[in-house]
């Protein structure tokens, strides 16, 4: 960790509403001109979308069914771990992007100068001097194992973690609705992945500073045959700090602005899910500035 070049990482898996807090990290940066470096996780996957679905049918036809982007076969850990370590020693590093769509690839190409597709990755670069601050989101910003300690690095870890059958609700809804798969296919991916979600991705928020965990007030039971995703007001935010006195968390204070909120445990608040955008907005925004003052 470093608190010249300060690593925030907000870490969830597929479907889990990262870009939420996201969202709440932009508003800070903005309102604090703070200028960071955006690193996101998807370019640190190892294969392109056309290898990954190649390795898939590989690992089938060798009867493992459970190859996934959630696993260290098909991220390129050390690499993130590299950076990570490098922007916090010396505020640069090497990052790249992951190529979604047509549109990123034309961007991107005419940025870059180079010929790459969706489903592809754009050439390494230098980080650019000046920044302020890493923020990485993606599925394995706390992530450790054999031959890698990505956390290591981090001064700032965030969970986005809803119940698993909200997570599950979140996941079948996105895909179905703006990459067009199949309810078949969706579940099909979500029972492939289990093992490394239990492995790589869960492991993960017990190692986070602060968990953001949604938990719906509504019959969630069966995720698969629900109708629609439970609205932020269907639902309550549980935020559980891992170490209070880390960033000397001022728990009557955040009682006091965050209406009808209550204590559950002693690291550990309750919020309705309606405001749990503000909530990470006034609960980050003194932690991020403390890291900036500290540099």
């Amino acid at each position: 960790m470093s608190k010249k070049h300060p690593v925030v990482a907000v870490t969830g898996s597929s479907g889990a509403g990262t870009s939420t807090v996201k969202r709440a990290f932009e508003a800070i940066f903005r309102r604090q001109k703070i200028s960071p470096v955006i690193v996101e996780g998807d370019s640190f996957h190892a294969l392109s979308r056309t290898e990954f679905k190649e390795a898939v049918a590989k690992a089938e036809a060798e009867g493992n069914n459970n190859f996934s982007h959630f696993g260290p076969e098909s991220n390129d850990f050390a690499a993130l771990e590299a950076l990570f370590k490098s922007y916090g020693e010396s505020g640069t590093g090497k990052k790249r992007y992951y190529l979604h769509s047509d549109e990123e690839a034309a961007e991107h190409n005419a940025r870059l100068g180079v010929d790459k597709k969706a489903g592809e990755f754009t050439p390494w670069e230098d980080i650019p001097g000046g920044s302020d601050l890493l923020f990485y989101e993606g599925l394995h910003g706390l992530v450790e194992g054999d031959g890698y300690n990505v956390a290591q690095h981090v001064d700032l870890g965030v969970g986005v973690v809803p119940v698993v059958n909200l997570e599950w609700i979140q996941k079948i809804f996105r895909d179905n609705a703006e990459r067009g798969y199949s309810a078949e296919a969706i579940v099909d991916t979500i029972l492939r992945r289990m093992p490394d979600y239990v492995n790589h991705i869960t492991p993960q928020f017990s190692r986070t500073d602060i968990n953001f965990q949604r938990v719906a007030t509504v019959d969630t039971s069966n995720p698969f045959i629900a109708r629609d995703i439970p609205t932020p007001d269907e639902s309550f935010v549980v935020i559980r700090f891992d170490n209070p006195e880390k960033f000397d968390t001022d728990f009557p204070y955040l009682l006091n602005m965050l209406p009808n909120s209550f204590m559950s445990r002693r690291n550990t608040i309750v919020a309705p899910g309606g405001i749990m955008g503000m909530a990470m907005e006034i609960i980050l925004t003194p932690i991020i500035k403390e890291l900036i003052a500290n540099r």
